[in-house]
């Protein structure tokens, strides 16, 4: 199975992603666009798992509900990772509680550790990823959407869980919730 863990950003930004989308894809024709399905930020990729580790992995992330309160973050405006000219990557901002964002995702990749899911060494940087360039050189047409994405803003969600979700045939099936039950 290929898993990862990520909070869901709520039936307003998932709407409204889909309708960017929609305007975006008209201006990059050839880009490879996220899923609208199921709209999240990956906090820990884990790639793949056999499912008889599915019980440690409860283990390991049940503990992280009641050491988070839930949180909001809004999505708006954007940009683009890799050349100006030629981006890679098309990213919506993420605002609002990210600090708590952060702690989650620090906590979730601490907790993973022990049973040989080692984190990324970078700073985890919340961005929601639109699409990608299908060219790995990049696709100008993506820059053009960075542009368009100005001022745009996409609402905001309460995050009030942790899913462990499975890849599975371009779709996410959820293999684990984890409600986040501290008073704010």
């Amino acid at each position: 199975m290929r898993l990862f863990t990520a909070v869901t950003l709520g039936a307003t930004i998932e709407q409204r992603a889909i309708e960017e989308l929609q305007r975006l894809r008209a201006v990059a024709p050839h880009a490879r666009f996220v899923k609208t399905e199921g709209v999240h930020l990956t906090l820990v990729f884990l790639g793949e798992v056999e499912e008889a580790r599915l019980p440690s992995l409860r283990e390991a992330l049940e503990p992280l509900g009641p050491r988070h309160a839930p949180f909001v973050l809004s999505v708006g405006g954007g940009g683009s990772f890799g050349s100006p000219a030629r981006p890679r990557v098309l990213w919506a901002d993420v605002r609002g509680a990210t600090d708590a964002l952060k702690a989650l995702q620090a906590d979730a990749a601490a907790a993973l550790q022990p049973l040989g899911f080692e984190p990324e060494h970078r700073e985890y940087t919340a961005h929601l990823t639109l699409a990608r360039s299908k060219d790995p050189r990049g696709d100008p047409a993506l820059a053009r959407c960075a542009k368009a994405l100005e001022g745009s803003d996409f609402g905001e969600g309460r995050v009030d869980r942790l899913v462990l979700f499975e890849s599975k045939a371009g779709h996410y099936l959820p293999r684990l919730e984890v409600p986040l039950t501290r008073a704010g």
